[in-house]
C-alpha cells in the first residue's frame, strides 16, 4: 500500500448536468491526445494524458508517472486521472505497485477481451466497459475496450482501442470542476454516459441497415442471406457489450446507500440506466426482427424455388407430349417405309414381283397399317 494518505471513499458516480452529447467523428492514433493542450510530452509512449485536480480543476500535469505519484502524496485532496493507451506490463506493474492494485484486475487490463464487469478489490473499483460506433463507410460496427480503476483519489483509464474517444470525457469534466470535484467516481460517471450515448449512432445505423436488408429481401436480391448472417452477428456482438452493463450499473446503484452517494448524482446515474434500458430493447428488438426477416427470406426463397420447380415441370410435361407426337407420326411413317423397303429389294425369288395385283396390294397394306398406328396412337391422345 502507498505510503501517501488516501481520501475517504467518495460517491461511486455522479454528474451535476447534463451537456450535449460530443461529436464522434473526430479519430486519431490517440483519440486523447490532440484536444488535450495539457498532454505530457515526456510521458511514456502509452500515457495518453496525466492530471492532478484539486477542487474540480487541473493543478498540475506531470511529465511523468513518478511525478504524478509524487504530487498525489503531496497534495492532500487531489485526485489524479492517468490515462492510457495499450499500456506496457511493466508500465501496468508500476501503477498496481503504486496503488495497490490487485492482480487479477491488473492481468485482465493486460490481456483485454473481457465483458463488461464491475469489480471491488479493498477500496479500488475495478470496470470493465465496451464501447462501440458505427462506421458509416463499411456499414459495420466497431468495438472497443476501456478497463477503469477507480479508487479514493485516483482514475486509471486504460483503453486497447480507439473507441471511446476519453479526450470528450476529460474536457467535459474539466469544464465543470463542480462536477469533477465529486471526485473519482465523476470520471466513472462520465465515462459510462460516454460509452451508452455511443451505443446510440449504432442503433442507429443497424437501424437503417435492417431496412435495407427489408428492401433487399423482398426484391429478390440473392446475397441478401449472407448480409442478414452478418448483421445478425454484429446483433449479438452488439448484445454482448450493452446487457452485461446494465449489471454494472445495477451494482452501482446498489452501493448508493452504503457509501452515501449524492442524490443528484443518483439521479443522474438512473438517467443513464434509462438510456441503457431503451438501447437494450432496441438491440432486442433488432434480434428479433432480424430473425423473421431471416425465416421470411427462407419462405420466399423457398416459394422463388417451388415457382421454378412448377416451371420446369410444366416445360417437362410440354416436352414429354412432344416427344409423344413425334414418337407416334414416326412409329407411322417408320411402317410404310418398312413395307416399301422390304418391296424395294428386287429379288427374283419374290412372289409378289411379278404378280399383277403386287402394287395395289402393298399400298394397300401400307394404308392399312398405318391407319391402325394412327387410330391407336389418337386413343392414347399422343396426336
Amino acid at each position: 500500500m502507498s505510503e501517501r494518505t488516501r481520501n475517504p471513499i467518495r460517491t461511486l458516480a455522479g454528474r451535476v448536468r447534463r451537456p450535449a452529447p460530443a461529436s464522434h467523428t473526430s479519430h486519431s492514433s490517440h483519440p486523447e491526445a490532440p484536444s488535450s493542450p495539457h498532454r505530457n510530452r515526456r510521458q511514456g509512449a502509452s500515457v495518453v494524458d496525466s492530471a492532478i485536480y484539486l477542487d474540480g480543476r487541473r493543478t498540475l500535469s506531470p511529465d511523468s508517472l513518478a511525478d504524478t505519484f509524487r504530487a498525489l502524496r503531496e497534495l492532500d485532496g487531489s485526485v489524479g486521472w492517468i490515462g492510457l493507451y495499450r499500456p506496457t506490463q511493466d508500465e501496468l506493474a508500476a501503477l498496481a505497485s503504486e496503488f495497490d492494485l490487485h492482480e487479477l484486475a491488473v492481468e485482465d487490463a493486460i490481456v483485454a477481451h473481457q465483458r463488461p464487469k464491475i469489480e471491488r478489490y479493498g477500496d479500488t473499483l475495478f470496470v470493465v466497459l465496451r464501447a462501440a460506433r458505427y462506421v458509416d463507410a463499411s456499414e459495420q460496427v466497431e468495438f472497443g475496450e476501456v478497463h477503469l480503476f477507480v479508487g479514493p483519489d485516483f482514475v486509471i483509464t486504460v483503453r486497447h482501442s480507439e473507441a471511446p474517444d476519453l479526450s470528450a470525457v476529460r474536457r467535459r469534466l474539466e469544464s465543470d470542476p463542480e462536477l469533477l470535484a465529486r471526485g473519482p467516481e465523476a470520471v466513472l460517471y462520465a465515462i459510462l454516459d460516454r460509452v451508452v450515448d455511443g451505443y446510440l449512432p449504432v442503433v442507429r445505423g443497424l437501424h437503417n441497415d435492417i431496412d435495407e436488408i427489408e428492401t433487399e429481401v423482398f426484391r429478390g436480391d440473392p446475397a441478401v442471406s449472407r448480409r442478414i448472417y452478418e448483421l445478425s452477428r454484429e446483433v449479438i456482438e452488439f448484445e454482448r457489450a450493452v446487457r452485461p452493463l446494465a449489471t454494472v450499473i445495477q451494482s452501482l446503484s446498489a452501493g448508493f446507500e452504503k457509501y452515501g452517494t449524492h442524490e443528484e448524482l443518483r439521479r443522474y446515474l438512473r438517467d443513464v440506466e434509462d438510456h441503457l434500458t431503451a438501447v437494450r430493447e432496441q438491440v432486442d428488438g433488432f434480434r428479433h426482427l432480424l430473425r423473421d426477416i431471416l425465416t421470411v427470406n427462407a419462405t420466399l426463397v423457398a416459394q422463388k424455388q417451388n415457382e421454378e420447380m412448377k416451371t420446369l415441370t410444366e416445360a417437362s410435361m410440354d416436352q414429354n407430349e412432344e416427344v409423344k407426337k413425334i414418337s407416334a407420326w414416326a412409329a407411322i411413317l417408320f411402317a410404310p417405309t418398312l413395307i416399301g423397303t422390304v418391296y424395294g429389294m428386287n429379288f427374283d425369288a419374290m412372289p409378289e414381283l411379278h404378280w399383277r395385283l403386287g402394287y395395289p396390294f402393298a399400298l394397300g397394306m401400307m394404308g392399312v397399317v398405318s391407319a391402325a398406328l394412327w387410330g391407336v396412337f389418337k386413343g392414347r391422345r399422343w396426336i
